[in-house]
């Protein structure tokens, strides 16, 4: 019999980002004694602190800052895993900034898919928390990538991602994995099934879910008027 769960909301803090609940059935990663299946992907502080989420995996497309990292860390009430570049960033730079982070309190750091293994090596040899390599395509070469110091592969193969996952997985079947879940609990089921361990959610927009409140209030007005 499956047992029954309490659950608490504040009368504030109702209305939130709820993940799908079918992420529930991937196995997790421990991570410092704390098992995380969901990670949200934002760098939105108003989301990240409104998401019932496991995890923040906060990149974005531009040069990483200390002060993004800074305030990213400050708003959120769970684990960060920050994103230090690799892509258009890359070398001592990113060395750096992974110790930044580290500093700052992130719980893990984020490298982009075109990261150097040697680059990945020494971040390996600087820090202590775990090192997120974004992998996009299954012609890369994941043994390189564990072999210089990975310690989760994050898949982002768009339409491609559960049959990446599921090579890798093939190839090692121990290794903690975390992809992007698609639009649907169906999609989501497919990339756990391929063997993910944990599923990254892109969450609405701050726009899209205020354009939503604003029609029920408009709506609502409507109906008033009638």
């Amino acid at each position: 019999m499956e047992k029954q769960v309490p659950e608490i909301k504040g009368q504030l803090r109702n209305h939130m980002i709820e993940l799908p609940t079918v992420i529930r059935q991937s196995t997790g990663i421990k991570i410092f004694g704390k098992r995380l299946k969901s990670f949200l992907f934002s760098t939105d502080v108003a989301v990240i602190r409104n998401t019932n989420a496991d995890a923040v995996i906060a990149v974005y497309p531009f040069t990483p800052q200390p002060v993004i990292t800074q305030a990213l860390l400050l708003a959120a009430d769970v684990p960060v895993f920050c994103g230090v570049g690799g892509g258009i960033t890359t070398g001592k730079r990113v060395v750096n900034l992974a110790l930044d982070a580290e500093f700052k309190g992130a719980m893990g750091i984020v490298v982009n898919s075109p990261t150097p293994n040697e680059v990945i090596s020494k971040i390996r040899d600087t820090i202590d928390i775990p090192i997120i390599v974004t992998v996009v395509s299954e012609y890369e070469d994941i043994r390189s990538r564990i072999e210089s110091g990975a310690t989760i592969i994050n898949v982002s193969g768009g339409k491609d991602t559960s049959r990446i996952v599921r090579n890798i997985r093939a190839k090692y079947p121990d290794f903690p994995i975390m992809a992007t879940g698609g639009p649907t609990d169906q999609s989501i089921l497919e990339t756990i099934k391929a063997g993910a361990n944990a599923i990254t959610y892109t969450p609405p927009s701050t726009a899209d879910i205020l354009n939503e409140i604003m029609e029920r209030y408009r709506k609502q007005y409507e109906d008033e008027s009638i």
